[in-house]
């Protein structure tokens, strides 16, 4: 049975009327035409398909429906603040550190995330956080890079 839903995603209010257990990728993706989260597994292990709740990184893939009710989402559509963009969406483009782009956004909100809970984290916990992505073309050291520098733009 179908259940209506409110939260906001990327600053605005949105309701949504769905089952419960529907994927919130695909109420994103299908319901609300916000292509940025990608899907990759289906299983949580590529996190391609990453969004932030409440300003932690969550599968959107495994997240249900409702557990995004009344809750803040933000997508990589919501990252940039008008045309300035992001400081670690900045960072990613200096490294050129993507090739075909689709983990990208995942990439990037998973970083975000661990700024926003640790914005002094070690070089061993942004390796940590960036190995539970996955880039099929391999652009791991560009990643790293671009990681590290929006790290440490952050720090000055």
């Amino acid at each position: 049975m179908d259940t209506t839903f409110s939260f906001t995603v990327n600053g605005q209010p949105r309701t949504v009327t769905t089952d419960p257990q529907r994927p919130l990728l695909d109420v994103l993706r299908e319901d609300l035409q916000l292509t940025g989260a990608k899907y990759g597994c289906g299983e949580g292990q590529c996190r391609a398909c990453t969004v932030l709740i409440n300003g932690k990184g969550v599968a959107s893939c495994l997240t249900a429906a409702y557990d995004a009710h009344q809750q803040t989402n933000l997508t990589i559509e919501g990252l940039a603040q008008g045309d300035k963009l992001h400081p670690l969406q900045e960072a990613f483009l200096a490294a050129g550190a993507f090739q075909c782009g689709y983990c990208t956004a995942g990439m990037i909100l998973g970083a975000v995330a661990l700024q926003t809970e640790k914005p002094g984290a070690t070089d061993a916990e942004i390796l940590a956080q960036m190995q539970k992505h996955l880039c099929r073309c391999c652009s791991y050291p560009r990643i790293l890079k671009a990681v590290h520098q929006a790290y440490s733009n952050a720090k000055k």
